[in-house]
């Protein structure tokens, strides 16, 4: 029988066929949390076993409030690091290396046809690289800690049929914001999105990785890009792990095909407080904003940084919006500075952090007053997720935000001054 990804990677888990809408009880390749693992350590603690099943497919990346930011924090990550000790637990990495959803990748652990579950919903980032991820809960987390065990509904499929060419300051973060606002934050809600057509090739591994992040803000359990011959250069480069790429079969049943044309996509927004209240960039521009904030999971990677560096390069940034520059790991540090892109972003004005989850969510740096409002190139604008409950969040691409911080107002990078 013709079977979709989902369904392909779940039937080798359960070992036997499945279809979308059946409950299998299946063992994942691997588990992730960060700092909220000081929770989960708590939860595995009242399940009543010693030691955890699975150490080799535990992985613990402290990224949210690093470094921590008040005794509370302090406090999670001591614990974090004491219980790593004692269970031996091989896969862990501390406060220098940057947002779990990036280090990942990197560290050669999201493998194609991999089944990999999070204790964080952009868990899905990691299907850019053709692996099944998604985010479940603490407890969830805790019982895969004990049991090496999980049980999951097979989801349907909602394929995406990308087709043309971004224009000239038009990325992928425009392309997931359009669907998003299109569909509604609903659309998928414990779906598989496939993005597929002949366009989806074309992305960049880095713009996948966007799509599959956001894939979560339109309810999906799971994204999916299928690998390539990109993709697998790029991980052979970072594991000696073997896999085998998994795609969907023709003729598979999709719960529905929705075409999208890149060539036709101008810069989007999403204006609070919800990211399916998507508008085009044209429709807020001038909108002030008091701070920029360019980087995270979905949008800080080299590709990222170079693309604001390009704008702002011998401009400054307006003096009455801070800009705050977020590379998603060390590595990207590393490579930024390299290449030329974070020096460029600071001799423009910008303030540059360590890599980490940091103005995001709201919990440490940046945080925004009442009557503030952000340009951010993050995946939520939840109110109250970066500070006061008063202040304003858009969520915008690169481009925009990079454009915006020059001109302290939203503005089409299309289009400037």
């Amino acid at each position: 029988m013709a079977q979709t990804f989902s369904e392909k990677v779940l039937s080798r888990k359960a070992g036997r066929p499945v279809r979308a809408g059946e409950v299998v009880t299946v063992s994942p390749d691997y588990c992730l949390s960060h700092d909220n693992s000081a929770a989960i350590i708590g939860e595995f603690k009242k399940i009543g076993v010693p030691r955890v099943k699975a150490p080799d497919k535990i992985i613990i990346i402290l990224d949210h409030i690093v470094p921590a930011a008040d005794e509370k924090y302090a406090q999670n990550h001591k614990t974090i690091r004491e219980f790593v000790r004692e269970q031996g637990l091989p896969h862990f990495y501390d406060i220098q290396n940057g947002v779990c959803h990036q280090v990942l990748p990197e560290s050669g652990f999201a493998l194609p046809g991999f089944l990999i579950m999070g204790s964080d919903s952009h868990t899905t980032t990691y299907g850019a690289f053709g692996a099944f991820s998604a985010g479940i809960g603490r407890t969830e987390a805790a019982s895969i800690w004990a049991t090496d065990e999980i049980w999951l509904r097979v989801p349907e499929t909602l394929r995406i049929e990308f087709s043309g060419r971004f224009p000239e300051n038009v990325c992928a973060k425009d392309a997931i914001l359009k669907l998003i606002g299109d569909q509604g934050a609903d659309r998928a809600n414990y779906e598989a999105v496939e993005f597929a057509g002949p366009a989806a090739g074309e992305f960049s591994l880095s713009s996948r990785m966007t799509l599959a992040n956001m894939a979560a803000e339109m309810g999906a359990k799971n994204g999916y890009f299928e690998p390539d011959a990109l993709t697998v250069a790029w991980l052979k480069a970072r594991t000696f792990r073997e896999f085998e790429v998994v795609v969907s079969d023709p003729g598979a049943a999709y719960e529905a095909v929705l075409p999208f044309d890149l060539s036709t996509l101008e810069p989007q927004v999403a204006c609070p407080h919800t990211v399916d209240n998507v508008k085009p960039v044209r429709d807020v521009a001038g909108t002030p904003v008091q701070q920029v904030l360019i980087g995270t999971c979905t949008n800080g990677r080299v590709e990222d940084l170079a693309i604001a560096a390009r704008i702002v390069k011998g401009r400054k940034v307006h003096p009455g919006t801070r800009t705050l520059v977020l590379p998603a790991s060390r590595a990207v540090y590393l490579e930024a500075l390299r290449n030329g892109s974070i020096e460029t972003l600071s001799e423009a004005g910008c303030v540059i952090l360590n890599p980490g989850c940091g103005p995001c969510l709201g919990a440490h740096q940046g945080l925004l007053a009442a009557g503030e409002a952000v340009l951010s190139t993050s995946n939520r604008n939840f109110r109250g997720r970066m500070g006061s409950r008063d202040s304003a969040i858009y969520l915008a691409s690169p481009a925009t935000a990079a454009a915006s911080a020059l001109e302290g107002k939203i503005t089409d990078p299309r289009i400037r001054s």
